[in-house]
């Protein structure tokens, strides 16, 4: 079994290289995230043509999480209890899903950006964090196969994005969000694909500006935490920082995990 996680920035945008790799990565499972459609602007029938089957939530242009499923989708799950949501009236935003695929529990998840130091947006990433990792100690303690996939927005190591010197004052490496990402190490969760993508200069997301992919200016803000049950499963792991590239590329690159013997590799390619 094969499962991946993956930031699209826009499934409209980029459906059609999401359809194309799919054919190439053979994946089971594919965890979306910043799908930015609402349901009826959600592409199912591409996907469903390919076999999969899949489950989307997304209020409006922004945000937006999907789970493409071939070996079931069942139980599926809108956000978690104590969401602590945001906004002007204060609800939750479409940042989460769940649902079991050939008996893993899957969650493809959208952290909070943050957006600056001491910004409420902060506040509310940190509280989001806290209450997600409260749900998945509930969530992993039968000892069902647990993978929390997505979009972390935090960098835990300093190799973890390309200069510490430029972030040193910049939000997804300050001490209370790389305490938030480290919380659910502490209870038991692993980064199952680090040992398979090790660093330094290993990464998943380069901003569109100033040439940040070709100059190797990245950050790796992707993963895919793994409860015990899961992570005695893993057998292989890869980036595919290849999908970075070209027309019409996202600014994240596919992060895949390999179950019971699957190395997690692209059907045509594997880079870190």
């Amino acid at each position: 079994m094969r499962i991946a996680t993956w930031n699209v920035n826009s499934i409209r945008s980029r459906v059609d290289r999401v359809e194309a790799w799919l054919h190439r990565s053979d994946v089971d499972v594919l965890a979306i995230q910043e799908t930015k459609a609402r349901e009826d602007q959600f592409p199912y029938q591409r996907f469903t043509d390919l076999g999969y089957e899949v489950a989307h939530h997304g209020l409006n242009q922004w945000n937006g999480v999907a789970i493409l499923s071939r070996v079931g989708l069942d139980d599926i799950a809108i956000g978690f209890d104590g969401d602590p949501g945001f906004g002007d009236p204060v609800a939750p935003e479409a940042r989460s899903i769940g649902a079991t695929c050939g008996g893993v529990r899957i969650w493809s998840l959208y952290v909070p950006n943050g957006r600056a130091l001491g910004d409420p947006h902060m506040d509310y990433k940190l509280a989001w964090l806290e209450q997600l990792r409260q749900r998945a100690g509930d969530w992993a303690a039968d000892g069902t196969p647990l993978a929390l996939c997505g979009d972390w927005n935090v960098a835990p190591q300093d190799e973890d994005v390309w200069s510490m010197e430029y972030f040193v004052d910049k939000t997804h490496v300050s001490p209370p969000e790389r305490a938030a990402f480290n919380a659910f190490l502490d209870d038991g969760f692993v980064d199952v694909a680090r040992p398979y993508t090790p660093g330094p200069g290993t990464y998943t997301y380069w901003d569109y500006q100033q040439l940040a992919f070709p100059k190797r200016r990245g950050m790796r803000i992707d993963f895919v935490l793994g409860s015990a049950g899961l992570t005695e499963r893993v057998s292989g792991a890869a980036i595919d920082r290849e999908e970075r590239k070209g027309k019409g590329a996202s600014d994240h690159a596919p992060v895949i995990v390999g179950l019971d013997g699957d190395d997690g590799a692209a059907a045509e390619r594997v880079t870190t």
